[in-house]
């Protein structure tokens, strides 16, 4: 085994680090809303803080969730505002649909309730926007309700309903995927209504930030999708491009193989996915750069991203053959994905001045969830436990990482990475063993700190390893001892781990 040395360059930092970016997304989908994070006023065996779970808030809240998207995905267009608001007894239950899957939607969790779950835990609130089946006067219906400070009759329906302020949400998705299941628009088809949509938006909030639907350049799995689709919608706003600040883009993992049973080639096709995403993101930059010019900033929206196992999908590789019927969209969540979260989570610090927002999905139960629930039991995943351990990075400025010496894994890459960040009080470092079944001895510089550093390790004794409600331990952080090492730092990492140290800034 070789030494693998890592080293900061303090004097070339990246950009900042935003929360945004660490954000998550609450879609009306199995049991993400309804029993993962809300259980109504009426529940009298789980405890509950006016309706959403004490357990599940407590561990969200400790996080921290700094931005969270909600109704939808693929359910927002099929979702409207007004069913959502006033006395829940007299909320209409409608089908609640996303990603094929057909539920009943007392409407319970509405706008109100999702917005009080926001100021809860802390989290800036992301709406995704109705265009699929809704209407440009829906939509601007719902920023009117949401953020107007003018005395309309919209407005005072809010103050009724229980909020005399403005709400003040800034950031409004216009449509999901609406290339899909959003509506099966062509690029050209929706740049036009996109224009037409932004502009009334605009007229009713001028300060809302508006999030376009883009999609990454379709996959070879991927049938009838529209090659070149940012491009042509770009092209086809010309002038009003000014209308869109963000552009969304979705990228799912879906080249791992099963969600517990993989082999060692498909621990690293996962590893490789997970990876792969920072290309789609520099790709996107690339053509919003060629499309603007740099006259006008876009930031790029992966409002959906993370690990998709075929056991929770009846499309893509090996899904048809082994997605579970009938389908829940609930997948085991192993120490591989949390792996592959701290690879993906390297490649936002380094696009960190192109990606503006991202939001992993899904916050509870649903596909790559940070909490699950049983009836009165709930635990975290081996992802929360990730997420929670890069809380230092947040708000920070990213520090370029080179990495030398060290073994590979297939493929060539090194064994070994990282991700810096400094504030005024610290320096952060994260560190990821890639390998499969190897430990790793890694040397530190450029730390800048002759301070002793503390450290804190998550890894497992496999990649298959995940909690359940009977083994809610088996994945979780311990103490890392970190080493002085001359000018430096060292500390020991097993395989298939992650570390994150903190050294206190001169």
């Amino acid at each position: 085994m070789q030494d693998t040395k890592l080293t900061l360059r303090a004097e070339a930092p990246i950009g900042t680090i935003s929360p945004r970016l660490y954000g998550h997304f609450a879609e009306h989908l199995g049991r993400c809303c309804y029993e993962g994070l809300w259980v109504g006023t009426n529940e009298r065996e789980i405890p509950h803080q006016n309706g959403f779970r004490t357990d599940v808030l407590k561990a969200l809240q400790a996080l921290p969730v700094p931005l969270l998207r909600w109704p939808g995905g693929c359910y927002a267009d099929h979702y409207h505002w007004r069913d959502g608001i006033g006395p829940a007894e007299q909320r209409p239950v409608r089908l609640g649909m996303s990603c094929g899957l057909q539920v009943e939607d007392d409407n319970s969790l509405g706008t109100h309730e999702f917005l009080q779950l926001c100021k809860l835990l802390g989290a800036e609130a992301y709406l995704a926007g109705n265009m699929g089946s809704g209407s440009v006067q829906e939509l601007s219906d719902w920023l009117e309700y949401c953020n107007s400070q003018v005395a309309t009759s919209l407005a005072r329906e809010r103050a009724a309903n229980g909020s005399r302020e403005p709400f003040g949400v800034k950031l409004w998705g216009v449509g999901n995927e609406s290339w899909g299941c959003g509506g099966n628009y062509d690029a050209v088809q929706y740049a036009k209504e996109f224009r037409r949509y932004a502009t009334m938006l605009r007229h009713v909030d001028p300060t809302a930030e508006l999030v376009a639907v883009g999609l990454e350049e379709p996959r070879p799995f991927a049938k009838g999708i529209e090659p070149h689709w940012n491009q042509k919608v770009l092209d086809e706003l010309g002038g009003h491009v000014r209308l869109m600040d963000h552009l969304a883009i979705h990228y799912y993992w879906v080249l791992g193989g099963p969600e517990i049973d993989f082999t060692e080639e498909e621990y690293y096709a996962l590893l490789n996915d997970a990876a792969a995403q920072e290309d789609v993101v520099r790709r996107t930059a690339e053509v919003i750069q060629a499309a603007t010019g740099g006259r006008h900033r876009i930031g790029i929206a992966l409002d959906e991203w993370g690990v998709w196992h075929p056991e929770a999908r009846p499309w893509g590789p090996r899904g048809a053959a082994d997605c579970r019927a009938p389908i829940t969209y609930e997948q085991a969540n192993t120490m591989r994905d949390a792996v592959a979260t701290a690879i993906a989570l390297e490649g936002f610090h380094r696009q960190c001045n192109v990606l503006t927002l991202a939001n992993l999905a899904q916050i509870v139960n649903v596909l790559q969830a940070v909490v699950m629930t049983e009836g009165a039991q709930m635990w975290v995943t081996p992802t929360y436990h990730v997420l929670r351990m890069h809380r230092p990075h947040l708000g920070a400025t990213a520090l370029p990482v080179e990495v030398s010496h060290g073994s590979t894994i297939p493929g060539g890459a090194s064994g070994v990475s990282a991700t810096a960040s400094r504030n005024n009080r610290q320096v952060a470092i994260t560190l990821t063993n890639r390998h499969w079944d190897q430990p790793a001895t890694v040397r530190i510089a450029g730390a800048g700190s002759s301070a002793e550093g503390r450290g804190e390790l998550l890894s497992a004794d496999s990649p298959r390893a995940y909690n359940t409600a009977d083994e809610p331990e088996r994945v979780a952080p311990t103490p890392l001892t970190v080493h002085r090492d001359g000018d430096g730092y060292r500390v020991e990492l097993p395989p298939h781990s992650l570390a994150t140290i903190v050294l206190p800034s001169h």
